[in-house]
């Protein structure tokens, strides 16, 4: 090694170089610690995200149920909307009616369709229908809703308030018959002393107001019954076959009951109208059943001791059996014509005073005498349609 000249060892000049250690630990930069919080943090931020969103999906499922349940709705049922009824009132009782699910989701989804109105009075629901449909029927006014009522032709009053009950559930029965016997409503052709409006309510399809009551539906009946009478002429009823419009109704009724088939209609009026002239029992088997068990045997029936047993009692019952359509008013107005005198025996006058039920179809073998009559019942037997 060379040294300077003049110099020792102790004169060496400290070279960096002669101490790598030092020198690398001089220059080296400090070793960095490895930062894991920054991935926890984005894991967290993920997570919660990934719930955020399950719930508002679970949130949202459950909201589209309640506004949409599942499956088909039930069958209507009646819902009283009352006054002074607020949304909140409402959605409490649709709720505990079974109708909805939800009153509070009801409230909410009410408040985002606007203002709305809620008319006092009956309504038909269907449970477990849409929110939406339900609100939409409970902002129609009552008065605009109907309801589609048949009431066929030769129904009694009793049964024509079974099948406005039946049909409209919000009515009663009971209360129709009340309103038919308040004496409220009156047929200008009921004869005074006689308070049954039997046979008086004409049988028709109507239409059932939300709003109307069993008053209304006899009201509307009636006057629908006097209408029709009016228009086939009724109030010349003693011109046209010389008894009272009330008592065509009668006979109406009991035409009703007894034809089967067109033509038969008018001769089963003339039957009965020259039955009454010579005084003799009309002796027809639907007065018998009239409010009766149909189940009585016909010979039981025939016993009985009632104003409409035409077996024991001459004329006419005292009301109509039933409710008569516009072709049995008719046919009691407009009876078919007595046989030619030459039809007759010997070639005198007669009348048709028989009738039996002559085949399956319902048509009926008419005579004008006793003996005639026992061989249209006697062929009848014989082709199976009389016991």
């Amino acid at each position: 090694m060379n040294q300077r000249r003049g110099s020792t060892i102790d004169d060496w000049l400290d070279d960096p170089w002669d101490t790598p250690g030092e020198l690398y630990t001089f220059e080296s930069e400090p070793i960095r610690k490895r930062r894991r919080w920054p991935k926890y943090v984005g894991f967290g931020l993920l997570a919660i995200a990934v719930t955020m969103i399950l719930i508002a999906g679970a949130v949202g499922f459950w909201l589209v149920r309640q506004l949409n349940p599942p499956g088909d709705p039930g069958r209507p049922v009646n819902f009283t909307v009352n006054a002074g009824e607020t949304i909140d009132s409402l959605a409490a009782r649709l709720e505990s009616q079974g109708f909805i699910t939800s009153a509070s989701v009801f409230t909410w989804y009410a408040e985002r369709q606007g203002e709305i109105v809620l008319t006092p009075g009956y309504y038909q629901l269907q449970p477990k229908d849409s929110m939406g449909n339900i609100l939409d029927v409970l902002e129609t006014p009552p008065e605009q809703t109907y309801t589609k009522v048949l009431f066929r032709e030769g129904l009694t009053l009793t049964q024509i308030a079974s099948q406005l009950q039946k049909t409209v559930p919000r009515l009663s029965g009971e209360k129709l018959l009340q309103a038919a016997a308040s004496g409220q409503f009156r047929s200008q052709f009921q004869p005074e002393g006689v308070t049954s409006m039997e046979g008086l309510l004409f049988p028709d399809t109507y239409q059932v107001a939300g709003n109307e009551d069993e008053a209304s539906v006899v009201r509307r009946m009636v006057q629908l019954m006097d209408r029709v009478a009016l228009k086939e002429g009724i109030d010349l009823a003693p011109e046209k076959v010389g008894f009272s419009p009330y008592q065509v109704l009668v006979v109406a009724s009991i035409i009703e009951r007894e034809a089967k088939v067109d033509e038969d209609y008018p001769l089963i009026a003339q039957v009965i109208y020259n039955r009454l002239r010579a005084n003799v029992p009309l002796q027809i088997d639907a007065t018998l059943y009239y409010n009766q068990d149909p189940n009585l045997p016909f010979e039981q029936l025939k016993a009985l001791d009632t104003p409409w047993n035409t077996y024991k009692i001459p004329g006419l019952p005292p009301t109509p059996i039933a409710a008569p359509s516009r072709k049995s008013i008719q046919a009691a107005l407009n009876p078919a014509p007595n046989p030619d005198p030459a039809q007759c025996p010997n070639g005198k006058p007669c009348g048709w005073l028989f009738y039996v039920l002559a085949d399956a179809s319902g048509k009926h073998a008419f005579a004008t005498n006793l003996a005639d009559h026992e061989a249209n019942i006697a062929k009848a037997r014989a082709a199976g349609v009389l016991p």
